[in-house]
């Protein structure tokens, strides 16, 4: 009757290394998807937004700070988002209204847009003329407010 036992304690023994075994094998499997989904997902947002921006030529703030700006070099991002369009020279906005800068457009001052931008930094560009892509928001003060998302720099 001992012998018996002994052999059933040594099954069970065996059983709960195995199911241990088991227990780790599959955290380690999901531990490989996990990883390859990853990569998967970050591989098929770079195909749809970040390997585009570098061959074209397009950059973020970072890259944009502290550095010349080229003439023909378009900066920011290529969103739907920034659907609104404008041509014109960036000065920095002195008047203390909305926006940190203003594109001045032809026709006058009535004509000015008044500029802010959650993506570049405006002052890279300042008395350069641009063409700004950008979403536009309502304002009290100013007739025109453009949040700016890209920018090709024309002279």
């Amino acid at each position: 009757m001992e012998e018996n036992t002994l052999s059933q304690f040594e099954t069970s023994s065996l059983e709960k290394s195995e199911k241990k075994n088991y227990f780790w094998i599959g955290i380690f499997i999901a531990a490989v998807l996990g990883i390859i989904s990853g990569w998967g997902a970050f591989s098929f947002w770079e195909r749809k937004g970040g390997v585009e921006r570098k061959e074209t030529g397009e950059t973020t703030i970072a890259e944009v700070s502290g550095e010349k700006v080229k003439v023909g070099q378009t900066y920011g991002r290529k969103d739907d988002v920034f659907k609104d369009t404008a041509v014109g020279i960036i000065a920095i906005n002195d008047d203390g209204g909305e926006g940190t800068h203003k594109l001045i457009r032809e026709g006058g001052e009535s004509q000015t847009a008044y500029l802010t931008s959650s993506v570049l930094d405006l002052d890279a560009f300042v008395g350069h003329k641009v063409q700004v892509w950008g979403q536009t928001f309502s304002s009290e003060r100013v007739g025109w407010l453009m949040d700016v998302g890209r920018v090709k720099v024309l002279e």
